[in-house]
């Protein structure tokens, strides 16, 4: 079970990779665009990632539970990772996900008047659930090399 460590890393710092790369990359282009196709590119990346992100959050949080079992000595490192995971997983469905059920389903035709404060919203919520799943991968990194 020594791969397992590994894998709980590869997979947390994949996931990672992609959030972050949505806050500093693609959000930031999406902004860029004329609104109607911010709206419908938005709309894409909500129905495109909201299918895998379950699983993948989901994944890594029972990889890095495994890493607690295989890593002993460094199981308070892994389980608070395991614990911020959690935190993720909470925030996204309790915060994130019903902003995104909505603007994922949006047309420049259907858009609220407030579809600019949500997706800023979503912004913002999504920049700390990033910032919780670095450390997350932080500290299971950590638990892995020990």
């Amino acid at each position: 079970m020594e791969w397992l460590p590994i894998v709980a890393v590869v997979v947390t710092g994949l996931l990672v990779g992609v959030e972050a790369s949505v806050v500093f990359v693609m959000n930031p282009i999406f902004d860029g665009l004329p609104d109607d196709a911010a709206v419908l590119d938005r709309a894409h990346g909500g129905r495109m990632l909201g299918r895998l992100m379950p699983f993948w959050y989901i994944g890594a949080t029972l990889l890095i539970a495994g890493t607690v079992v295989v890593v002993p000595q460094a199981a308070a490192l892994a389980s608070t990772s395991v614990a911020l995971m959690l935190v993720s997983v909470v925030m996204s469905v309790a915060l994130l996900v019903p902003i995104n059920n909505r603007s994922k389903t949006w047309t420049p035709d259907t858009l609220p008047a407030d579809w600019r404060e949500q997706t800023d919203r979503w912004n913002r919520l999504h920049l700390v659930r990033v910032a919780v799943i670095v450390a997350a991968f932080v500290l299971v990194t950590a638990a892995a090399v020990r």
